[in-house]
């Protein structure tokens, strides 16, 4: 009976020690002390500290910073920092800001090994979207990351946000490749797509959701990779390429039960304007007026790049599938499948600041997945 029970003993410890063997050739990854990562400092809750005499909100200094969490310095990971001057609200980030941003990264490109950008949450999306789309042969971690609570707060999500970010972009496999080498939001223990990530609540430390595709890791006592979701677009042996070009001239066209031809008309009709990102209710369908087809397909005629993208967080626009949508097709107006606003608008201002002149291109790249934006 002994020897029974020892063989028991003996087989239950084998199975453990094989499953734990099998997580971990699951999640390997190295981080030594030859990893190096920057931090980009924009700016955001994330960056700020309480004034010990006013109680206002003021941005941090690289050496406040520092003070408050010790724990950059404490591991084998080399840290450096760069700040905008002056940090910035992300509600006041615009097209100028993200080609500083993806310059950063481009000019420290190959003195580090990944590169975390700290954000306000506000748009922290949209910035996520147009880096991704900016950079071209991506092989390095770009991780986002922000705080709903300023660093110097007790209860501050500031520190696990930012810890856990420069981890995510310091893991590398055993063959030298990083394991995430895609522009990414981190919060509240989940790693997204930066351009399927969008903010869904302004008060929870969980604030941000990719509803049209899973997370890529999420992060608890060990972090686990779900790597056969992980985009690889790049090539080691060729340059990081970082495209600037924005075409500002877009708009939003949101529509809702009742809308009038005056509204539809005031943003069709905008001067020199080049895309139209349309909201639409369910799978892409819009109201059947003949008014409403007539000014959409005057302005395609015009050269006008119209993405027709639904208003539910959760599925994807289906033209064609309800007798509601063909006015939209008949119209040119192009699908944008499961695509977020944040991602479609800075792919259009993308793609129409890097082919003006080739509509026709433009709107077929805007129906294709570039850097894993929408499910076809």
């Amino acid at each position: 009976m002994q020897r029974k029970s020892n063989f028991y003993a003996f087989c239950l410890s084998m199975c453990i020690f094989l499953c734990n063997f099998a997580a971990l050739l699951g999640s390997q990854y190295i981080v030594t002390m030859s990893r190096k990562v920057l931090l980009i400092f924009t700016g955001g809750t994330i960056s700020m500290v309480r004034d010990t005499e006013t109680g206002a909100l003021h941005p941090a200094d690289m050496q406040t910073f520092k003070t408050y969490v010790p724990e950059l310095f404490a591991g084998d990971i080399h840290i450096d920092m760069i700040p905008f001057e002056p940090l910035l609200d992300s509600s006041d980030l615009n097209p100028d800001n993200w080609r500083e941003m993806a310059q950063m990264v481009e000019q420290n490109y190959d003195a580090y090994d990944g590169f975390v950008i700290l954000h306000g949450t506000d748009t922290m999306a949209y910035s996520a979207s147009a880096l991704s789309f900016m950079f071209d042969n991506l092989c390095k971690p770009v991780v986002f990351t922000g705080s709903q609570l300023p660093v110097g707060v007790l209860r501050s999500d500031a520190k696990e946000n930012l810890l856990t970010a420069i981890e995510i972009a310091a893991a590398y496999d055993t063959n030298g490749e990083a394991i995430v080498p895609e522009v990414t939001v981190y919060m509240d223990g989940e790693l997204y797509r930066g351009n399927r990530a969008t903010k869904r609540n302004a008060e929870h430390f969980s604030a941000f959701n990719s509803y049209n595709y899973p997370a890529l890791a999420r992060a608890g006592v060990h972090i686990t990779y779900n790597r056969q979701l992980i985009g690889h677009y790049g090539n080691l042996s060729r340059p990081l390429n970082v495209m600037t070009k924005f075409d500002t001239r877009v708009a939003i066209l949101k529509l809702f039960p009742g809308i009038t031809e005056a509204v539809v008309a005031a943003v069709l009709d905008i001067p020199d304007l080049r895309g139209v990102v349309l909201e639409t209710f369910g799978s892409g369908n819009a109201p059947t007026h003949d008014w409403l087809y007539e000014r959409l397909h005057a302005a395609v005629e015009r050269g006008v790049v119209i993405v027709n993208k639904t208003q539910c967080n959760t599925g994807s626009v289906s033209m064609g599938q309800y007798a509601v949508s063909l006015n939209l097709l008949k119209a040119g107006v192009v699908s944008g499948y499961d695509i977020t606003t944040e991602a479609l608008l800075t792919k259009m201002m993308h793609l129409l600041g890097e082919y003006p002149n080739d509509i026709e291109l433009v709107k077929k790249l805007l129906a294709k997945s570039l850097c894993g934006e929408l499910t076809i």
